[in-house]
């Protein structure tokens, strides 16, 4: 019994036993008085712990103004600061120099438990096998493909030419490659709670700006002086359908302003002469020439979808939406079939506008699927000739107010006659409500939320036309 109480943790459970049973009082006493006696086996720097510089700023926005001493810091190129992160750094390294061998012990178990081949499973598309994996000795991953190995029929033969030829795994994108080119390449734009910096991994020459970063394999955290030119960041990555491009984005400033590159997959050649600046997302038609993407403004806003047109003399890049509300961003996207490009129009606190292109035959141009509602989410997918739309709107023009996500659907033809509200397939329920969905060759899946417990149902695809799904059938 005694050895329970002098176990416990709190000061709470400590005073109620103390007033029950005051024969241990003495106990605990002396027990307090060994520990506040055992020397401690860690020792304090001697240095002060550095104290920045206060300059005094005022901050004034939405009609509230208040001070800023800190201000300075976000000049990340004042000596001051360079010279306050070098101090952070080396009562930091004085305070944890007697867990150096602790931090070695920790960082080799947590290293020996890392598998030594990481690598993502192989997606088929067309006649290839695209696949992710980190090479040995390397840190970041590499994407590769290759041709697969179960193709029957008359074109066995052709493949089998081919993939003795060129059957062998193809990089089509190193990240390490890049970082090479450009310098250091940043895995995560982490925070740290002292600097605008960003996280670095295995620096071992930098200079000028100050950043928080790892320098051994050991696991020592230092402050680094970095340039900008070191900066990498690979955003976006798609291939087109034909698999002889890949577009991705790439920022090697830090800003999170991305540029547009176009790599030729069978000369393994960086179209140079294609490069733009400003790009968010990237949508390819069927073609696969024709590429249309998104732009930002000075505000990092994406407003503007254009096209660009691979394979001509004349390289076009040309408008094909342009969203004038400073409220809405712009975001395009292809459905997983890539049979249609559709173009959404964000806004965070307001509505959503969605228009499609026909991937095909990318020259028709944009088609609107409804107006322009408050509060109106919309959602959709492509599954042989029906558009499935996940929305909250109203299901009748009697109601005013949104309501819970429902599926509805469409066919292609009808998607800008504005009647595909009366063509809801799943209705919304009180009880359950659907969170998202994913469409497959032959299923559709629903991720729900059954009085908050989450569930997943899925429904055989095609559905019929004149036929209501209950979703409480699926969950039952």
């Amino acid at each position: 019994m005694a050895s329970h109480l002098l176990q416990s943790p709190t000061r709470s459970s400590l005073s109620l036993t103390l007033g029950l049973l005051p024969g241990f009082k003495v106990v605990f006493s002396l027990f307090s008085s060994l520990c506040r006696r055992k020397p401690s086996r860690f020792s304090a720097p001697r240095e002060a712990p550095p104290v920045p510089k206060k300059v005094p700023f005022t901050v004034s926005a939405h009609g509230t103004s208040w001070e800023d001493p800190y201000h300075w810091m976000s000049n990340t190129a004042d000596p001051d600061f360079s010279a306050y992160l070098r101090h952070e750094n080396s009562y930091a390294e004085a305070f944890m120099a007697d867990t150096r061998n602790h931090q070695r012990t920790l960082f080799s178990e947590m290293n020996s438990r890392m598998p030594t081949n990481i690598s993502t499973p192989t997606e088929r598309w067309g006649p290839w096998l695209y696949y992710q994996y980190i090479p040995e000795g390397k840190e970041y991953p590499v994407l590769c493909r290759k041709l697969a190995t179960d193709t029957n029929g008359w074109t066995k033969s052709l493949f089998n030419y081919v993939r003795g030829e060129f059957g062998r795994e193809k990089v089509l994108l190193d990240w390490n490659g890049i970082a090479e080119e450009y310098g250091t390449l940043l895995n995560e734009c982490d925070k740290h709670p002292y600097s605008v910096g960003v996280l670095l991994r295995n620096v071992s020459d930098v200079k000028d700006n100050v950043y928080f970063g790892r320098s051994d394999k050991n696991g020592s955290f230092l402050w680094f002086h970095v340039t900008n030119e070191i900066y990498v960041h690979v955003g976006t990555c798609r291939v087109s359908p034909n698999h002889n491009f890949l577009a991705y984005t790439l920022d090697i400033t830090g800003s999170e302003r991305f540029m547009l590159q176009i790599k030729d997959l069978r000369s393994g050649r960086i179209l140079r002469e294609l490069r733009v600046d400003g790009v968010v997302s990237l949508a390819w038609a069927r073609d696969g020439c024709t590429l249309f993407y998104t732009i930002t403004d000075e505000n990092q806003r994406p407003y503007r979808v254009l096209c660009l047109k691979l394979g001509s003399d004349a390289v076009s890049n040309v408008p094909i939406f342009t969203e004038s509300d400073p409220s809405f961003c712009v975001d395009i996207t292809s459905t997983k079939d890539g049979k249609f490009i559709t173009v959404n129009s964000n806004s965070r606190s307001s509505s959503q506008e969605v228009f499609v292109i026909n991937a095909t035959n990318p020259e028709e141009g944009l088609r609107r699927m409804n107006k322009r509602i408050p509060g109106v989410q919309y959602f959709l997918e492509h599954h042989y000739g029906f558009f499935y739309i996940l929305t909250n709107a109203p299901l009748t023009d009697k109601e005013l107010s949104v309501g819970n996500y429902y599926l509805a659907r469409c066919q292609v033809d009808d998607v800008q006659l504005a009647n595909w509200q009366l063509q809801n397939i799943i209705p919304p329920s009180e009880d359950i409500s659907i969170q998202d969905m994913d469409i497959f060759h032959g299923h559709l899946v629903l991720f729900l939320d059954n009085k908050g417990c989450s569930m997943i149902s899925s429904i055989n695809m095609p559905i019929d036309v004149n036929y209501k799904v209950n979703v409480i059938e699926f969950v039952a």
